[in-house]
Order: C-alpha cells, then structure tokens, then sequence
C-alpha cells in the first residue's frame, strides 16, 4: 500500500473498513495525532478480550530493532492477528535488520512504530520498503490558521457549536498543542448545561479562568489598534488579577504577533487574502489585527518593538541586575509600544 501523503482522515477510514496494514510508521512532531491513530489501530485489529496475550507495548529506550522484529515473528493466541506497538520509536538506535523483516511480513502481525518529535530519514532503505508495504504518516503541528477549523470540526462532532469569541479564546490560551487544546475542549463539553449545544465565550472564561475581556488576545488586538485606553485597561487587570498573567506567556503571544507583522511587510500580494496565504494566517486575522497593526506602526517601528520585547524577556529573567516586577515590565513594555 503506498502511503505518501496519506492523511490522517485516510487511515481511520482504512481502519473503520478493516483495511489493515501490516506495518504503521507514525512520526512527527505534533504528538496529538500519533497518539490518536496508534489507539486506534490497536482498537481496529483487538478487541479488549484478545488483548492479553496479543498486544505487546515496548518502549525505543529499552529495546533494540532485533527485538522488536523477534516480537512482530510470534503468532496471536486465539485471534486472528496480534499487535506489537512500539513507543518512543525515535529513541531506537538503529532500523538495520528492519527491511528484512518488510520483505517477508508475518502476515498475522500489525507492526506500529510512534516516533515523536521528529520524523525518520526516508532516504534509509527500510523507509523506502515501509512506504511500499505499509502506512508511513507524518504528524504535522497546525498552523494557526488551521486552529479554529480543528475547534469548530472538534465540537461538531459532538454535535455543538461554539460562538467565534470562544474559538478565539481557546486559540489563544492554549495555541496548537493540540493533546492540551483537545484536553480543555473535553471540560467545556463535560461543563456545557444539559439541554445547551452551544459553547459561549462566558464558559470558556468560567472554566479556564481567562478573562473574555482581558487577555492576550484582546491586548494584541487593542495595540494593533493602537487603542491606548484599551491597552491600559487590559495592563491594569492583569496588575490587578496576578494570577490570569505570565509575562512570560504575553511577550511571547506579542513577539509572534509583531513578527507576523514585520512578515507582512514582504508580502508580494499585499490584499487581505495575499497576506494572510503569505502568513499563513486567516484573513479575519489579517483583518481584525495584522492590517491595523501595519496601517498604525512602520517597519522601523515593529523593529524596534521586537527588540524591546527581547529585552522585556530579558529582564523578567533577571538579566541585567534586580528582578523588576512582572507587571512593571509589561506597563513599561505597552507604554513602548503604543509612544
């Protein structure tokens, strides 16, 4: 079975129709997807009673590729196939010895590598059999303009909606770690009132204790604006309410952001829809942010932003001389920023 380019859609549905594979290499640096498909896999050739005798787990760490194959050669006890499931792939020192085993399969062995953080050298000679043989996927970590879809498409399998200033919300205070985002999403679901299918932003601020006023995102989008009241307003909370801020969280949220403004400065089409392709941002971000960022600072301007925000980092790390307050920083740091 040819895998290049085989998506993560495409696996679960070879799986939900029993097109099993005999070998699975998934690799990559987002951990949410490989963690996903390895469970089901396990749940499309097992069922819990044949679990037992016809599942191994190992970890890269602890065993060699010699083992690992030794395993994949034994036959199931009492069901028709048998799973050897390895973790932490990336921590095996070598694959020699794995083509091998790729051009003669025990046909009764499902062999799945999870391979975290990385990906494996497709120019070995095992890769490229495992390509012809088996399923070889890449987990790719998510854009951020791909974020809010993955909300939206996560709720609506659960049949509920969520309002736009809810997937904002989570966006921003969770990002793309999506084992996190996905995490969160479950506690709004559980949290969500019988009979209510939709998820407002007054719950995402009642169970993640983020303000749906005062955050990082609104703070960005107040400095696009160059809004200097709502700017101060925001600061102010955030001296007020300690513990809804890290500083070490909102410099990095506003040094992506002014760095996705000085990006798009270089856009060779300078729309909405350029911008936001070149970014690889929604164009209601480019929008609601980027363009008044860049119709309100120049590029010299954004330059010396970003090396105030490096400083800024700096100094909430204490280098340079005494620790200064974190909201002492940030006051100082936004007063940059908007004079």
């Amino acid at each position: 079975m040819a895998a290049r380019g085989i998506t993560y859609d495409d696996i679960l549905r070879d799986l939900k129709a029993q097109k099993i594979a005999p070998v699975y290499y998934l690799m990559g640096e987002e951990d949410y997807y490989i963690d996903k498909l390895s469970d089901a896999i396990v749940d499309a050739v097992l069922t819990k009673d044949e679990r037992d005798f016809n599942l191994d787990v190992v970890y890269g760490a602890e065993v060699n590729i010699d083992k690992v194959i030794e395993l994949a050669h034994a036959y199931p006890m009492m069901a028709e196939r048998r799973v050897v499931l390895v973790r932490e792939a990336q921590a095996i020192r070598s694959l020699d010895g794995l083509e091998a085993y790729l051009e003669h399969l025990t046909p009764t062995t499902v062999l799945v590598f999870c391979h975290k953080h990385g990906k494996l050298d497709m120019r070995k000679a095992a890769a490229k059999v495992m390509q012809q043989v088996g399923v070889v996927f890449e987990s790719k970590r998510l854009y951020e303009n791909q974020l809010a879809p993955f909300i939206s498409r996560y709720f609506s399998q659960h049949q509920v909606d969520i309002e736009p200033q809810a997937i904002q919300m989570l966006a921003g205070h969770v990002g793309a770690d999506l084992s996190r985002l996905t995490t969160e999403m479950d506690k709004l679901l559980l949290a969500l009132p019988a009979g209510n299918r939709v998820v407002k932003a007054v719950l995402v601020e009642e169970q993640t204790g983020m303000s749906k006023d005062f955050n990082d995102f609104e703070l960005q989008a107040a400095l696009a604006q160059r809004n200097i009241f709502r700017a101060n307003q925001i600061v102010k909370y955030y001296q007020s309410n300690p513990r809804s801020f890290f500083i070490t969280k909102t410099l990095t949220n506003l040094f992506t952001f002014f760095s996705d403004v000085m990006l798009s400065y270089y856009a060779p089409d300078k729309t909405d829809a350029g911008i936001a392709a070149w970014l690889g941002k929604t164009e209601w971000k480019v929008r609601q942010d980027i363009g008044p960022a860049r119709r309100n600072y120049s590029g010299v301007k954004v330059m010396q932003i970003l090396g105030e925000i490096r400083k800024t980092d700096a100094k909430s790390k204490g280098v340079g001389g005494d620790r200064i307050p974190q909201e002492e920083l940030l006051q100082d740091l936004i007063f940059f920023i908007l004079h």
